[in-house]
């Protein structure tokens, strides 16, 4: 129990419930989960900004304000955070969009900065914008030329400009594609990723933070793109 009150800051209800009825098993699922999320191949950080850009791709809002929580707290910046959540965006479309933008305030409200108001976003030029805004004492060269570029243009800068690296953002699309169970898209992404430096170790890794948010379904959806032992 004192691992998740460090963890989230307090006990969530569902830890205490599965200690009242299952104490064993949330032995079992404490080791697990802190054995998959130690620092690895990538740390915690990362594993906690992609659990939050998985999250938010699959509108799952409640375990994405968990992680950003942890991303937070281990270091991650506003403008890393707000990369991640717009990858998420190019795969759900604006309802990932409205989810992602939860994820932003709570950030910020975390480390002690104004929300800005935002009410109904559903044009990813209003979101920029509102990166922009609350941004406005952070060099964010890269939000606004992405708000200047023509929308065919848009996802490949998304991909692979910014301050999150080519390969992390082609590592988070593993993982999306991965917990929504779509094995072959995973496998494509997979590739993407080795083009830009990831090692089958850390394609594991990401399969396995998949098995945390998503359930064993979607490891068996990641595993099956992986190749037999690291490079």
């Amino acid at each position: 129990m004192a691992y998740f009150k460090e963890v989230y800051g307090a006990v969530p209800e569902w830890v205490g419930k599965m200690h009242t009825y299952r104490p064993d098993a949330l032995d079992h699922y404490t080791n697990l989960r802190s054995a998959i999320m130690e620092d690895g191949l990538l740390s915690s950080k990362e594993k906690d900004l992609l659990l939050v850009g998985i999250n938010a791709a699959r509108c799952y809002e409640r375990s994405m304000l968990y992680h950003t929580k942890g991303a937070i707290d281990s270091g991650a910046t506003i403008p890393e955070l707000m990369e991640y959540l717009l990858v998420a965006y190019l795969y759900g479309g604006q309802n990932a969009l409205q989810t992602g933008i939860q994820s932003v305030k709570y950030a910020l409200s975390l480390k002690g900065l104004p929300k800005g108001h935002v009410l109904y976003v559903y044009e990813l030029e209003y979101v920029l914008r509102y990166f922009i805004s609350i941004l406005e004492e952070v060099d964010a060269p890269f939000v606004s030329n992405i708000l200047k570029a023509p929308e065919e243009l848009r996802d490949d800068l998304l991909l692979v400009r910014g301050v999150v690296s080519a390969k992390m953002k082609s590592l988070l699309m593993v993982g999306i594609h991965s917990a929504e169970l779509k094995g072959r898209e995973a496998g494509r992404w997979m590739e993407q990723a080795r083009s830009h430096g990831a090692t089958e170790g850390e394609l594991a890794e990401v399969g396995l933070i998949c098995l945390l948010t998503a359930g064993i379904p979607a490891w068996f959806e990641a595993s099956d793109s992986l190749f037999e032992g690291d490079d």
